[in-house]
C-alpha cells in the first residue's frame, strides 16, 4: 500500500529544489514519517562515507564513515533530511566520540527508536584511527544493547 498525501506532508525536504545546506550543527533539519510495520521488529541501516566534522582544538577536517542502524518504533528518520543533518557536521568542531554520541542521542530524541547504534570509522590521524561505537534499547531489547556493544570491541583492525 503506498503512502498517502497526508503521511508524507510533513516532510519538507524530500523533493524540495531549493533545500538549504546548514552551515554548522543542525539538528532541526531531522524528519520523521510514521513507521507503517510497528509491529514487526526490523532494522534499518544508513551508511554515510563520507562524514566530515572539525577538530575542535585546530579546526582541521576529519574524515569518516558513519553507520547508522535502528529498530525503529512509531516513526523514522527521513533520509534526506538525515544526509542534511549530518552533513551539518561539516563546520561543527567536536571530537570523533562527541560526533557519534551526538547523532545517537538526536537521532534517539527524535524518533524514540526500540534500538539504536552509531558506529563512527575514522581516517587516521597522526597514524591513529578512531572507531567509536555508541548504542541504546528500550528494556526489551536490553540484551541486544549489551551483545552489540561488546560485539564493537574490535579484537584488529
Amino acid at each position: 500500500m503506498s503512502r498517502t498525501k497526508k503521511e508524507t506532508e510533513g516532510l519538507t525536504l524530500l523533493g524540495n529544489n531549493a533545500t538549504r545546506y546548514p552551515a554548522d550543527y543542525a539538528p532541526e533539519m531531522l524528519e520523521t514519517f510514521v513507521n507503517k510495520h510497528p509491529d514487526d521488529d526490523y532494522i534499518v541501516s544508513f551508511d554515510c562515507p563520507e562524514f566530515t566534522s572539525l577538530c575542535p582544538k585546530t579546526g582541521q577536517p576529519d574524515f569518516g564513515r558513519i553507520i547508522i542502524n535502528y529498530i525503529p518504533d512509531q516513526l523514522m528518520v527521513e533520509s534526506k533530511s538525515l544526509k542534511l543533518y549530518l552533513f551539518s557536521f561539516r563546520n561543527h568542531g567536536d571530537f570523533h566520540e562527541d560526533c557519534v554520541n551526538i547523532i545517537m542521542k538526536d537521532l534517539r530524541k527524535l524518533m524514540q527508536p526500540r534500538y539504536i547504534e552509531v558506529r563512527g570509522i575514522f581516517m587516521p590521524r597522526g597514524g591513529i584511527s578512531i572507531v567509536p561505537f555508541a548504542n541504546w534499547g528500550d528494556e526489551a531489547h536490553a540484551a541486544l544493547v549489551a551483545q552489540r556493544r561488546l560485539a564493537a570491541f574490535p579484537l584488529s583492525f
